[in-house]
């Protein structure tokens, strides 16, 4: 079960992920998630929209394999963010629900 959870900023809602043991970074690793999705489920999510800029934007991910290792993945939306894992994660957590 997915749960949404709203937190004031996006290191806020990852101290909170890292408390429920959420440790390994995924952004270092999206390359195993692309790989093997049926492995990887997304137990948690939070979106962060800046209150005036656009590109402060973020959604943060917990995500949990099926061996029990539990991370997080801190999509973007700025230029410079990985827009295709991005897009694949967002894919990910549709086809969860």
């Amino acid at each position: 079960m997915k749960r949404m959870y709203h937190y004031a900023t996006v290191s806020k809602a990852l101290d909170q992920l890292n408390e429920k043991g959420f440790t390994c970074d995924f952004n270092r690793n999206a390359d195993v998630i692309k790989k093997n999705p049926e492995k990887f489920e997304i137990v948690h999510v939070y979106r962060y929209e800046g209150d005036s800029d656009p590109g402060d934007e973020a959604v943060v991910y917990g995500i949990k394999s099926v061996n029990g290792k539990k991370g997080v993945y801190v999509a973007g939306f700025s230029a410079d963010s990985d827009q295709e894992t991005a897009q694949f994660l967002f894919n990910l957590s549709i086809r969860g629900r």
